[in-house]
Parts: structure tokens; sequence; C-alpha cells
């Protein structure tokens, strides 16, 4: 071989198996007549593999992560901190998952699933020093609601300006407000110190468990009698029945009511709604509760940062490497198998796929018990949002604003001013379509954001409530991709008269693209709802919230897990722990520093 030109190198080659081509490969690094661009081509040319998969060499691994999103790579990076050898596989040729900035229309960078952030737990932040990687999140400056007869109502967070707004429309609300953010945040403060814990099992008789429970005892035991009743109803009521008990006025309880249906397959008469309200409240931007902000970069800067952290802790993020079956041998895993027939072994294998891709489709059903196969099929995730990301020449207009206003731009807008058209909404979900008058959390992040856009330009991020996974039954077809599309597009131009003047791309994704593109079970971007039958010790399924699977060495790692959907990475460095602890290993996981 040595000395031969590189059609008969090509020629031999083409008759090898993939260990005889790893062997060559090997060989000819140790010969000077040869550039590795030169078995590049050969390689690529012969094969059609992918030119990094056929160079690496075999190697087994402490542990495997399934999928590159956040949480994954959250998951990744604490392992890699402990000294794990780690790989973190990722099926695209980009990491992030959900969280993630693309380039699907020159020069403009588009958050094209996740928009915002506020969720990601400061203690992982800090503890994996993210901003050394890059992460920075600026906070925006509120939320505008537009209403049909012209007039808006906004929030802002200055404490003073929001009760002005709020008694410009009533009075009564204004005096409510305080009333209703104590008791919310109370709320929020109360489930924020779990985040970073273990949900315990109710039913072991394990000194870890016990003293999990009592301290999540102690928590409620402190609220007192009446607030522990308050709180116990809470956590069942929809968002519609909270918002009652404190305010009159329509549009008021519509803007507050977005948070508690954003992201489910529910409405805001939906028992549990007002839990899913709490989970967008307990989120910070620099320690202000409640507060979100854009992530410099868009989301991806997120996913980089963390990826950032794995690498530094000398681990490493494959690309390209989808696994088509995780390997189990007698009640044990044994590694992964990927979708070009590459094995890659590890005594140590973790899912950051949601439940029902990990076990239903990427196992075998004879290979788990057979109550929790039931159980994981019986899991809900159901679709129920979609997504358009905009590119616009310019700053669109909003002529119910005051002219200068502080929002125009640097706000989340809302086109839906009443109870009823929300809940309008959510009956054509019911119908198995797309809302015809639709509710939208619109963000325009290059207004903060100069890296997104060439100057002078913008990126408008639509998140739109409710768009189903299928139609009627059945797969998306291109019109009704179009007539989903312009159903948007028409609802922000009610307030907006010169926005579809300043359109130059629009990317539409339904949950069925997003199930595609990116593999979560019905797009539902919580990988699975957030209902009190599928939280804490019942997340994802009773007797197995605690991040194992019912194989040995087999892990969970993504939103299916406690605490549940967003960008928070908990359920990644929760899962890490445990990991950890049943290696016998030195936890590098912080938990939650109490400092709200």
């Amino acid at each position: 071989m040595k000395g031969w030109k590189e059609k008969d190198l090509f020629k031999y080659l083409t008759g090898c198996c993939y260990t005889d081509l790893l062997k060559a490969r090997k060989q000819m690094s140790r010969w000077d007549c040869y550039s590795p661009e030169t078995f590049h081509r050969i390689e690529l040319k012969c094969r059609g593999v992918h030119y990094n998969t056929l160079l690496i060499e075999k190697k087994k691994y402490d542990a495997i992560v399934i999928g590159a999103g956040h949480n994954g790579l959250a998951n990744a990076a604490f392992l890699a901190k402990a000294g794990l050898n780690v790989v973190c596989l990722e099926k695209n040729d980009y990491i992030g998952g959900a969280a993630v900035s693309r380039e699907l229309y020159k020069d403009w960078k588009y958050s094209n699933c996740s928009y915002v952030c506020s969720l990601l737990r400061p203690e992982i932040y800090r503890d994996l020093e993210l901003h050394k990687h890059g992460l920075q999140v600026t906070p925006y400056g509120g939320s505008v609601q537009f209403m049909e007869n012209g007039d808006y109502f906004a929030s802002y967070h200055d404490p003073e300006a929001a009760h002005r707004e709020i008694a410009r429309h009533s009075k009564h609300d204004a005096d409510a407000y305080t009333r209703y953010s104590t008791d919310t945040m109370r709320q929020c403060r109360l489930i924020r110190d779990f985040l970073l814990r273990t949900a315990p099992d109710p039913t072991s008789f394990k000194p870890r468990d016990i003293k999990e429970l009592m301290l999540l005892g102690n928590k409620f035991l402190e609220l007192g009698e009446d607030r522990l009743y308050e709180t116990l109803r809470f956590w069942t009521m929809s968002v519609a029945d909270y918002l009652d008990e404190y305010f009159e006025e329509d549009v008021i309880k519509t803007a507050l009511s977005g948070s508690g249906i954003i992201g489910t397959a529910l409405g805001i008469h939906s028992p549990g709604t007002a839990y899913v309200l709490l989970h967008h409240y307990m989120g910070d931007v620099d320690g202000n509760v409640g507060t979100w902000g854009f992530a410099r970069g868009g989301m991806g800067a997120v996913s980089d940062s963390l990826a950032g952290a794995v690498q530094a802790y000398g681990g490493e993020v494959r690309q390209e490497a989808g696994v088509d079956q995780i390997i189990v041998k007698n009640n044990r895993v044994k590694g992964v198998a990927l979708e070009n027939g590459e094995e890659i072994y590890a005594p140590v294998v973790v899912s950051n796929m949601d439940v029902k891709r990990t076990f239903l489709n990427c196992m075998d059903e004879k290979d788990l018990p057979e109550n929790f196969y039931k159980r994981v099929k019986n899991f809900k995730i159901r679709g129920s949002s979609g997504k358009l990301n905009i590119a616009l020449d310019g700053m669109p207009t909003f002529p119910a604003l005051p002219k200068g206003s502080e929002l125009i731009g640097n706000a989340d807008m809302h086109f839906i001013d009443s109870m009823e058209r929300m809940e309008l909404a959510y009956d054509d979900w019911k119908d198995g379509t797309w809302s015809k008058d639709p509710y939208i959390d619109c963000t325009i992040p290059s207004a903060v954001d100069p890296t997104m856009t060439p100057p002078g330009k913008h990126f408008m991020s639509c998140f739109v409530q409710y768009c189903p996974a299928q139609i009627e039954g059945r797969a998306w077809t291109s019109d009704e991709r179009d007539g989903f599309t312009k159903s948007v597009i028409d609802q922000i131009s009610k307030y907006s008269p010169d926005f579809k003047d300043l359109i130059l791309h629009v990317e539409t994704r339904t949950p069925q693209d997003i199930e595609d593109q990116i593999g979560i079970t019905e797009g539902n971007i919580f990988h699975g709802e957030l209902t009190m039958d599928q939280l804490l010790f019942n997340r994802p399924v009773p007797g197995y919230a605690q991040y194992r699977a019912p194989v040995n060495g087999l892990y969970m790692c993504g939103s299916s897990t406690h605490p549940g959907g967003g960008v928070m990475a908990a359920p990644g460095a929760n899962a890490a722990r445990e990991i950890l602890y049943d290696l016998k290993l030195k936890n590098t996981v912080p938990e939650n520093f109490g400092d709200d």
C-alpha cells in the first residue's frame, strides 16, 4: 500500500470492511507519503460515511449521554467534572436540541425553538462557570397585551409603573395585584427549593427518601394551616379560577393567564394550569425572580456554553451520531448502537430523550417490566404549540403603544384580550386543528441583541397556542402549514399595519416538524404534561422518578423527569447526582443555595 496512487488505494479500500478501514488509517498515519486529506477523500468516496465516524477509534467510555440538548449537556458536564470519560451523542449536525440558534436565512440567527431564558438554574450557571463559555442573559422590559378596541395593557418590572398601568384599567385590580404577587411568589419559593433535589419516593424506607420527605413535609408545615389549604388548592386549580379570586378586569386576567397554558395541551379552565403558571414564574435573571431575558446570540448560546463546559472537563460531544438502539443484556445496559451501525460501549447510559422515545422507540419491549412499559405508553405527551420565526426588514410599528414606548421591541407581545377568546383558541385544538384566533407569545430579541441580525433588521419569534401534532388524526399537509402560518401573520397584522410589508422570510414549525427535526414526541416542549399526576415522584411514572430506569446502568435526564420542562438544566444535573451516588463517586452537582 505504501506509495500507492490514490486510485489504487481507492480500489483496494472499496473492498475493505469497517475494521480494515480503521486499520488502514492507523497504518497510513505513520507514512509521510499520504496526507490526512488524501485518506479523507478516499474514505468519503468509497464508503459514503461521515469522516468523523470512520476516523474515531473504537473506545469504551465510562458514560454515554444520548442527546446533546441542554439537559444532556448539563448531565455530561457534571459527570466529566467528576472525572468520568463521557461522550454526548447528538443525531443532528448541530447541538442544542430545542435550545438552539440556527442561521436558516442568510445573516439572520434564529432561536427557532425555545426563545427566552429564565428557568436556567443559577447554581448550575455558576458552578459550571458558563459565563466563561460565553453565556450572557439580558432581561427584557415587560409585556404588552394588545386589545381589539385599540388600547393595550402593559406589565412592567418597576412596581410603581405596574401599579399605575393596572389602575388605568381597574383600581380594584391594582390593589389586588399586590396580594396576587405575594401569594404567587410564596408558591414559587416553595417549589424552587426542590428544583435541584431528587424527588423522594413516598413508598421507600431508605434514609435518603425519608429525609427528603421530612424536608418536604416541614416546608408545607411552615406554611401554617390556612396557607397549606391554599397551596393544596392552588396545585389543582385552573389558572382561570385562580385569577378570578383576585381580578375583575378581563384583559388583566387574560394577560396573566397565558403563562398557565404556554406549551401545554390544556386550556385556561383545565385543572392544574395554575401550577403551569407557577412553572413560568419560578425562574430568574440576575436574582430577579419571575424575570425573563434573552440569551445573547440566541438560545443556542445556552447549549454552546454547556458544551464548552463538557469539553473543558475532558468530555466529548459528537454530532451526526444518532442512536438507533440501547443495548441491553441480562437486565444491564451495555452501550448503544448508532444509526450508522457503529456500536459504542459503556456501563452507564443516560437518555436525554423523552420517555416515549427512549423506551418505546430505542429499546426492546422484552427488556422492560410490563407494568413500566404500559405506564410509559400512557404518559401524556401531547403536541399543542407551534412556532414561527420571521426575518424583518425593520422594526414593525404598533400604533396602540405611545410613541417612544420602552415596550417597543423590548417586551413580549400578545394579541388576545379576553378569556373567552383564549378558551375558543383551545376549542380549535380539541377539534384537531390550529387556532384560527391564536394566542401568540411574540418577542423581538434583536431589539436588545444586535448579534442576531444585520444592522437595522430584526428577528421576530412567535410562539403559538394552539397547534396540534396532527390535523384531525393525520399528518399535516403543505396547505395546512400555510394556513397555520397565515393565521399567525394575520393576527399580528391586525395590530401592526406595516408588519406584512417588512417580512423577508418565515420559518414555520408545527409540532410535527419539531418531532421530525429534534426528536421530541409530538413536539411537546415539556416532554410531557405538567399535571399533578406527572409531577414530583410521579414524573415520569411512579416508582421511577429518581432518574433510574428499570435496567441496571440506564438513566433518564430529560424534561420527562423531575422537575419538568423548560430550559433549566435541573433534570440533567439531578440525574448526574444520582449516577455519581450509585458509582460511589464524589458529588459535583450543586444543590439549591437558597439565596432568594
